[in-house]
């Protein structure tokens, strides 16, 4: 997330389920971050308007990759635009903006239910 409102929104949102974080400021970071670590995330929520790297761009990047989680990481996309750009991006999931706690929540739930 790009936005230091949303971002921080965000972030209070997923600490308080108790979720440990980490934060890119744009794609490219996004990708940066997920290629240097082996095991460590568990999920990507993806905006999908940031710059350098939108987040269509770094799914891609992240899908096309070596990194051995690259096809099965989630990726759920946090955007106001057309949700099944987003699937087709190769994404898991979609989350609406404005964030609404529950549907984020639950839209986390059921997306790493999916992974097991």
């Amino acid at each position: 997330e790009d936005n230091d409102l949303n971002r921080e929104i965000a972030l209070e949102l997923l600490k308080m389920a108790g979720i440990t974080v980490d934060c890119a400021r744009d794609g490219r970071e996004a990708v940066d971050k997920f290629l240097s670590c082996r095991e460590r995330y568990d999920l990507i929520l993806m905006d999908v308007q940031m710059p350098v790297m939108d987040g269509y761009q770094a799914t891609d990047a992240i899908r096309k990759s070596e990194h051995p989680r690259a096809r099965t990481i989630p990726i759920v996309a946090m955007t106001h635009e057309d949700v099944m750009r987003a699937y087709s991006a190769g994404m898991n999931g979609h989350i609406a903006k404005p964030i609404d706690q529950k549907v984020l929540y639950q839209v986390i739930s059921e997306t790493m239910a999916g992974q097991r």
